[in-house]
């Protein structure tokens, strides 16, 4: 290590390289720093010589990283997150703490889970602030560029009951927090009910009946709808909604079959009178589970909050079975 190269770089210009290449736009760029675009361009300059290469072109969509930036682009952001926990104390005091944690989360998580350990963590760290951000298909990226502490999400088992981890990138870690299945939802009335009582309720007869959905990631298909497609079979789904609260209203007021994590039922039936029912065919299980960049293994506040969320979770499950 050349120290005395060390001393001529300015760490603020690393800073704002990595907001750059987030935003691969100068106007973005300036608006996020608070700084004019006028001052962000001499930035700009400043890096292309200590870098000793243009960085960026502009193109009618934005700036374009060159080679160089995007491969600085996959070491920066752990290297500022490593320079920002220099910067802080190496311990964390829950009852003291004033830190602020994000948790994005998938929407029938929040129900199912959220009620098993915010309680305990708000009691044991009162000044903290633990924000809940809605799950989308960038959360991922969102954990791996430091812009949230956590995520919850869904993972699809397999036929043994292991984790399915293809859609984690390898930076990612996660812990196993609930094992669920998917159970249907129906009206009290429905005639679904009749056909359980009868023993006449089986794959034919879920295909018959129409179907409500929730959009997930902005996908209208669940795992269910692949698995149904290649066996060259399809619902009839004929509503789809944004949320799970708004989607058991139509379930409560309409013939629709609302399929779901059995988990969400119990919060399910005491908005509404709804009936369970089983899914009338086999299918394979799914399980919630944390994730967390790898960076944040041993940061105490981060390690202690994981630690409390899933404790907390595997308590619950254990007093209610």
């Amino acid at each position: 290590m050349n120290i005395e190269s060390l001393t001529r770089i300015d760490l603020n210009l690393l800073v704002i390289l990595q907001v750059l290449l987030e935003e691969q736009s100068v106007t973005r760029a300036a608006h996020r720093l608070n700084v004019s675009q006028s001052a962000l361009s001499k930035s700009l300059t400043r890096l292309r010589n200590s870098l000793h290469d243009p960085l960026f072109s502009r193109t009618a969509y934005g700036l374009k990283p060159t080679a160089h930036a995007l491969q600085i682009k996959q070491q920066l952001p752990n290297l500022l997150q490593n320079i920002y926990q220099l910067t802080q104390a190496p311990s964390f005091e829950p009852e003291t703490s004033t830190r602020r944690f994000s948790i994005s989360m998938l929407e029938s998580a929040y129900a199912a889970l959220l009620p098993s350990y915010i309680g305990s963590v708000l009691q044991q760290a009162p000044n903290i602030r633990v924000d809940t951000l809605s799950w989308s298909k960038n959360s991922i990226q969102e954990l791996q560029q430091g812009n949230i502490d956590f995520g919850i999400t869904a993972l699809d088992l397999s036929d043994k009951e292991a984790l399915i981890l293809d859609k984690l990138a390898d930076d990612i870690e996660h812990s196993q927090l609930l094992i669920d299945r998917q159970v249907c939802l129906v009206n009290e009335k429905h005639a679904v009910l009749s056909e359980v009582e009868k023993n006449a309720w089986n794959m034919e007869s879920y295909l018959t009946h129409n179907h409500l959905q929730v959009r997930c990631e902005g996908k209208e298909w669940w795992k269910l709808d692949y698995f149904l497609a290649s066996q060259n079979k399809q619902r009839n789904i004929i509503c789809t909604l944004p949320d799970f609260y708004g989607a058991v209203s139509v379930c409560a007021h309409s013939e629709l079959i609302f399929t779901v994590p059995s988990s969400f039922v119990s919060h399910a039936q005491k908005l509404y009178p709804l009936k369970e029912v089983p899914l009338p065919f086999s299918f394979s299980q799914m399980a919630y589970v944390l994730l967390w960049h790898q960076r944040n293994n041993e940061e105490p506040g981060h390690k202690w909050l994981r630690d409390m969320i899933c404790s907390s979770i595997h308590k619950h499950n254990s007093d209610s079975t």
